[in-house]
């Protein structure tokens, strides 16, 4: 049953990849000093052309070279996002009852398995075009949802809003929704499935398996840093 219910949500973020979360790649490959120094929307609206220019550039990336595409995706998103609070609000409840290490171990696979998907995305860029809306926060803000609408010819305009944190490292993404889905909660009941079935190991145990279908070369990914 939860066999099922995962692959169904990996089938639901391959569909959603392949059509436009290519928009959040390209939108948060800024330079460090750049996403401290900016607000989120500007940090968004300006690194869209670089990495867009990127992928128009590298032949290796339009072929969809794993190894290229991968290489992308880690120097270039991962410091982006705050994975530890992505994972653990996908885990939920069932976090405290985590050790540290167990912890750790969750953060990881769960970022490597976002990896994946978004690898897919990158290596199927073709004609997306990205509109901003206007920021509506505060200025003193710290958590913002920057919106936006990706259009790809032949296809339905699809919105993607990012929930965005302000850290001492600069702005981090701990959530996307894609056409209203929120990434996070979307895989939270399967996790809670599988913690049912098999605990915390269990979990972990399957996203482990998942990681390594097809071969996926994961050991750079599993050291980066989690956050």
């Amino acid at each position: 049953m939860y066999l099922i219910t995962f692959n169904f949500i990996e089938n639901i973020m391959h569909k959603i990849a392949f059509k436009s979360v290519l928009a959040l790649i390209s939108a948060l490959a800024a330079p460090f000093a750049l996403a401290q120094e900016v607000a989120p929307d500007v940090l968004l609206k300006a690194v869209t052309s670089e990495v867009i220019a990127i992928i128009r550039q590298d032949q290796d990336i339009q072929a969809g070279k794993p190894l290229k595409v991968a290489d992308l995706v880690e120097t270039r998103v991962l410091p982006h996002f705050n994975f530890t609070r992505m994972t653990r609000s996908a885990v939920a409840r069932n976090w405290r009852l985590a050790t540290p290490e167990q912890q750790q171990a969750l953060t990881t696979e769960f970022k490597t398995l976002l990896v994946r998907t978004y690898s897919t995305a990158l290596a199927s860029y073709r004609d997306q075009v990205i509109e901003y809306k206007p920021l509506r926060a505060a200025p003193d803000a710290t958590e913002v949802t920057v919106r936006s609408d990706v259009q790809q010819s032949g296809r339905e305009r699809m919105t993607i809003d990012y929930d965005m944190e302000k850290t001492p490292a600069g702005w981090k993404v701990y959530d996307i929704k894609i056409a209203g889905i929120s990434l996070v909660t979307t895989y939270r009941e399967s996790f809670a499935g599988r913690v049912r079935d098999g605990g915390i190991e269990g979990l972990i145990k399957s996203l482990w398996d998942k990681n390594r279908q097809g071969g996926l070369k994961t050991a750079n990914i599993e050291q980066s840093s989690t956050k």
